[in-house]
């Protein structure tokens, strides 16, 4: 088993993102990590950091939300080193991820951002997400970024019936 707690941590984060086939975000890891006493946000937030320096892992951060996935890098460090994790925390870590699939899942799969666009206006890019894939994306270009953040806040509320609507008037 590991002796040293912080490459316990990686690879443990390394096996929980690869068990799903979406991103988690900063702060789902945080939660799981701190709920069940294996590490403190500043340890956690230094193996995450270490994780991303030695590319074992990406991020994406969208407004105030950052995002995980595994890359082809920390895919091969887990499958030589992933034995190492006691099987004790591998069921912790599956039954979690089981237990709250879906809803770490619509955490992670509505995304709405915005950046400043030509002559001052602002773009807004709405998004629904299964695994890698977007189901729906849709810009907008509204004049100010008042309104860019009530179309982003809007979207978190509202992407279900959006969604419903222009797949019902489009098929």
């Amino acid at each position: 088993m590991v002796s040293e707690p912080t490459t316990l941590y990686k690879l443990m984060i390394l096996h929980m993102l690869k068990k799903v086939n979406f991103p988690l975000t900063n702060s789902q890891l945080t939660d799981f990590f701190n709920s069940r006493d294996y590490a403190n946000y500043f340890t956690l937030q230094q193996v995450i950091s270490e994780l991303l320096d030695a590319n074992l892992i990406h991020a994406e951060t969208i407004r105030n939300s950052t995002r995980y996935e595994l890359t082809k890098e920390g895919e091969d460090v887990l499958y030589f080193f992933g034995k190492q994790i006691s099987p004790t925390i591998v069921e912790d870590m599956d039954k979690f991820l089981t237990e709250n699939k879906f809803q770490l899942r619509s955490e992670v799969g509505v995304t709405a951002d915005y950046y400043k666009g030509a002559a001052g206006s602002y773009i807004v890019d709405c998004r629904i997400r299964e695994g890698k894939e977007n189901l729906i994306e849709l810009k907008i270009s509204v004049p100010s970024e008042e309104q860019a953040i009530s179309v982003c806040d809007k979207w978190e509320k509202e992407n279900q019936d959006i969604y419903t609507l222009v797949m019902q008037k489009l098929l």
